[in-house]
């Protein structure tokens, strides 16, 4: 009789055995399924973001060069027409992140900056020069430096940047979405990220 409970209650317990390893295996195979997910929807974002924007400016170049002493002067001048298109880019597979499948966490670790390409077309009206002060390759880079510097501050004053900032959130949004319905959570810049705005707030301009 007693032989037959022992062999009975090992019975039992080879079951339950069975049945807590069948459970575990399921968790894990669970787990790497998500974080299999969840990698293939970070790599979905990881792309080139651009936005694009258009600007214009009329510029009057002046220079003088003097001789005896000032009492000689040679001028040049042009009325100079700036048309240029300006990208701000995210480029999203430079992202970095960490994944914590014990905690179920995801860890935005870097997001790359803003890359700002500005590409003047110059074109110059009513040139003015004289064989003592002609226009050089010095001028035209001045000129050019001077646009450039000019062009980043009315990059600033507008809404381009902030345009572009839009349209990464809105990527990094398809992250927090799926981490969210598959009961993950979602971290950057040591803050757990519940929605859009916390995005907004840790990545303001």
């Amino acid at each position: 009789m007693l032989k037959k409970l022992l062999v009975i209650a090992g019975i039992v317990v080879t079951i339950v055995l069975a049945f807590k390893y069948c459970e575990l295996k399921k968790e894990d195979d669970s787990i790497a399924y998500n974080t299999n997910i969840i990698q293939q929807q970070i790599l979905n974002v990881g792309k080139l973001v651009v936005t694009e924007g258009h600007f214009s400016e009329v510029i009057t170049y002046k220079n003088q060069q003097k001789y005896l002493m000032n009492m000689l002067s040679f001028e040049k001048k042009a009325l100079i027409v700036v048309n240029a298109n300006v990208t701000v880019a995210y480029d999203l597979h430079k992202i970095k992140y960490d994944i914590d499948e014990k905690n179920k966490t995801i860890t935005i670790l870097n997001i790359p900056k803003e890359e700002i390409t500005i590409n003047p077309d110059i074109q110059f009206y009513d040139v003015e020069q004289s064989k003592l002060n002609p226009f050089t390759g010095d001028d035209y880079n001045k000129i050019n430096k001077s646009v450039k510097a000019n062009l980043a501050k009315k990059i600033d004053k507008s809404s381009l940047k902030t345009n572009a900032q839009n349209r990464l959130i809105s990527e990094l949004s398809k992250i927090l979405i799926l981490t969210n319905s598959m009961g993950w959570k979602l971290e950057y810049n040591g803050k757990t990220i519940e929605s859009d705005t916390d995005f907004n707030q840790d990545l303001k301009l």
